[in-house]
């Protein structure tokens, strides 16, 4: 390409005028923005939550996407037949299974290891709507933290014990779908 050719189109910057150079009009948007947030503060519209002694409202709680668990079944048994769709479904890669042989005769397998790296993890939902059992679900729980890496790598039984915690406060999306009767 010739710095000549006629296809090509020059475009001269524009010329600012002084209020332009001045940042006079950002500044005064910005200045309206802060004092209309502080207004609303004054009359009692305050957006910030004092956590952890003050919890945060959601409007509602079963459609957030939070920490995950693994659900178990009527008899207490993990969900999960290690059909390995969640793991295939997620965008992160951060879903790791080992199916074995299921000692149960309603399915043929389950996960002997189940591992989500939630660091990796975009909480998208598509393990979910992917598993045909239901067995994995995002729940509201939002406060994840850990000081180091391997603690926000949930395993099995980690999983298990956050549907031991939330079951009370969420229950199962579906409460049917168990694996009598799906094959995987």
């Amino acid at each position: 390409m010739q710095a000549n050719d006629p296809n090509i189109q020059w475009v001269e910057e524009p010329q600012l005028g002084w209020t332009g150079r001045m940042y006079l009009t950002p500044i005064i948007d910005g200045l309206t923005i802060t004092l209309n947030h502080f207004f609303k503060a004054a009359k009692g519209d305050t957006f910030t939550v004092q956590f952890p002694e003050e919890r945060p409202k959601f409007g509602n709680p079963l459609i957030y996407r939070g920490v995950h668990r693994l659900n178990k079944d009527d008899e207490g048994r993990v969900k999960c037949v290690a059909c390995f769709m969640c793991a295939t479904a997620c965008p992160a890669h951060c879903i790791d299974i080992v199916g074995t042989q299921s000692p149960w005769e309603d399915r043929e397998k389950y996960p002997q290891s189940f591992v989500i790296d939630e660091l990796r993890c975009i909480f998208c939902g598509m393990c979910e709507e992917a598993c045909p059992v239901d067995a994995i679900e995002l729940t509201s729980m939002f406060d994840l933290t850990g000081a180091s890496r391997e603690e926000m790598i949930f395993d099995k039984e980690k999983l298990l014990s956050v549907y031991d915690q939330t079951i009370a406060a969420e229950p199962m999306k579906s409460k049917g779908g168990h694996a009598a009767g799906k094959g995987a």
